[in-house]
């Protein structure tokens, strides 16, 4: 253990002030040549990942033909994906090359506020998106109606108001805490359970908020999407030929991939059963939905999508 956490533990009176306290992140164990090979494995996905998601960024806004309710929707969830991984990624390689796994409080309250934001954002976005979904397919003749440019815009808006409003007061709750004993954070970035847990001030009441409101934001959103998806794929049932049904079907299956990448490792995190390797499962469990997850998003939708593929040939030939 480094001399910085052996000084912190020992400190005999706890400060006022815990903006005084620097953090020490755990991160991963691992030899010097498993360090340069997580370092590069990390900044490949990291930059494929920023790469993928400003082309999609890029596509919505300057191509006319992508300037509708989803892919609106598609770009706000790009530019969720870049901040997020660009709070945590770049701190976390700097890291693993150096070894200084201090971060001063200032720093990891930034992290914690940027993160819950986006990972708030995300799922109100997949929220919105599931939405737009189950308009196309049960209403579409009231399609342009319903989703009209003001309805869209008002979606996304309140998904990021929200978002932001929530991760600041969890964040001004967290800071608030005196961290008087352990100030190790057992994962690669400054998570919110992460760092609640080391604080020595009373934290149930804490506990109690931060479960309610996952259950209101995650819970509700992820069941809202869920019957969305019901509504959809009752109506793509009731659709009598069969390519109508695998047009209706792959209209909406990069939403759904996309859903079943973000809630299925956070579902598998918090449903998993505590063990000996517990905190490294989490913290694998966390690199995935954080790292290789907006890597994989802006594949899915151009991949499988000849609308990007046309916007991308339009603004090569240009």
């Amino acid at each position: 253990m480094s001399h910085y956490c052996l000084q912190a533990r020992n400190m005999n009176d706890c400060p006022n002030s815990s903006s005084e306290n620097e953090f020490y992140i755990v991160a991963f164990s691992v030899s010097p040549l498993e360090q340069l090979e997580l370092f590069l494995g990390i900044l490949v996905i990291y930059l494929m990942a920023d790469v993928g998601n400003l082309t999609i960024i890029f596509l919505v806004c300057f191509v006319p033909k992508l300037h509708k309710p989803m892919y609106f929707f598609l770009c706000n969830l790009a530019i969720l994906d870049v901040v997020s991984t660009s709070t945590i990624i770049p701190k976390l390689l700097a890291m693993t090359l150096t070894q200084d796994h201090r971060i001063s409080f200032s720093s990891c309250m930034t992290q914690m506020v940027f993160f819950a934001l986006c990972a708030n954002g995300e799922i109100f976005m997949l929220t919105s998106m599931a939405y737009d979904r189950y308009v196309a397919i049960c209403k579409p003749l009231l399609y342009h109606t319903i989703m009209r440019n003001n309805v869209y815009i008002v979606l996304a808006a309140s998904s990021w108001i929200v978002s932001a409003l929530n991760s600041l007061l969890l964040t001004i709750l967290t800071a608030i805490l005196q961290f008087c004993f352990s100030h190790d954070i057992n994962n690669f970035f400054c998570d919110l359970n992460s760092v609640v847990a080391l604080s020595s001030s009373d934290i149930t009441s804490r506990k109690v908020f931060m479960f309610s409101e996952a259950i209101l934001i995650s819970f509700v959103q992820f069941l809202l999407t869920i019957i969305s998806y019901v509504f959809i794929f009752s109506a793509i049932l009731k659709i009598r030929s069969s390519a109508g049904r695998m047009k209706a079907f792959s209209s909406c299956t990069s939403h759904l991939i996309t859903v079943i990448l973000f809630y299925g490792p956070i579902i598998f995190l918090y449903m998993k059963p505590e063990s000996e390797d517990s905190k490294d499962q989490d913290m694998l469990l966390s690199m995935l939905y954080l790292v290789v997850v907006p890597m994989l998003n802006p594949l899915v939708y151009s991949l499988r999508n000849k609308e990007v593929w046309a916007a991308i040939v339009t603004l090569l030939k240009k």
